[in-house]
């Protein structure tokens, strides 16, 4: 049994924010299409692009302004390497969002076992292994994955939580039973309404802000599974529920 779709899928700021939307849309692979689509709706690879340009420039501007200032305020130079490092991690964060969300290839080369995913994910995330409970059920561990789609489904729900959880302890838990897969990530303190409100839109937002719970519940429909909720007191619970095939 195998985790894997049916079918395959088919200013000097604003110069260096053009670089960088142009070695995105050099890099990011586009599926072929049969039909001309809607003006209106971008692709997910564009819309990747356009968040990215969108939500970087404030990060990239401050630390500009930040490298420039170290040779002129030598009093505050441990104050000013501070703010780069916080500016740098946020850049990296935005990094790894977009990487899980536009440009997916849609089959990995062979399989790998769900456990390796699992821990390919966690490391890929960014999210501190000290911050994460990793719980995996007999037998979850050795379910084969063959489509690259689960590990972006991985690291966008954990890069989520690390973004936006202010520090509190995530659990992710695998379970496997009657031909379907279970990827549960649990965190305290999650405005609910705010993460339904994401994964009930059908366009990709303008901004970074819940584009990596759109991309989830796309790529899980993708492969012919779906998003559940849950809540017991503070602790909020997304489920992504995939077919073993």
């Amino acid at each position: 049994m195998t985790l894997a779709a049916d079918t395959q899928a088919s200013t000097r700021s604003r110069g260096l924010l053009d670089d960088l939307a142009r070695v995105l849309r050099a890099h990011l692979p586009r599926p072929r299409r049969t039909t001309v689509p809607d003006p209106e709706t971008p692709s997910p690879e564009d819309a990747v692009v356009r968040a990215l340009c969108h939500d970087m420039r404030s990060p990239l501007a401050s630390l500009e302004a930040v490298l420039g200032s170290l040779d002129r305020a030598p009093g505050q130079t441990g104050e000013l390497l501070a703010l780069a490092r916080a500016q740098t991690a946020h850049l990296s964060s935005m990094l790894r969002t977009a990487d899980a969300t536009g440009g997916a290839v849609q089959r990995s080369r062979g399989t790998r076992r769900l456990c390796d995913v699992l821990r390919a994910s966690v490391a890929a995330s960014g999210l501190p292994r000290s911050q994460l409970a990793l719980e995996v059920e007999d037998g979850a561990g050795d379910v084969a994955v063959a489509d690259a789609r689960v590990q972006r489904i991985l690291v966008n729900l954990l890069e989520n939580a690390h973004r936006h959880g202010d520090g509190a302890p995530v659990r992710l838990r695998a379970t496997a039973r009657a031909g379907w897969v279970d990827l549960a990530v649990t965190q305290g303190g999650v405005p609910a309404e705010r993460v339904l409100q994401h994964l009930r839109t059908d366009r990709p937002p303008a901004d970074l802000t819940g584009l990596g719970l759109w991309s989830v519940r796309r790529q899980a429909g993708e492969l012919g599974g779906r998003v559940l909720w849950s809540a017991d007191g503070d602790d909020f619970t997304l489920t992504v529920r995939l077919p073993d095939r």
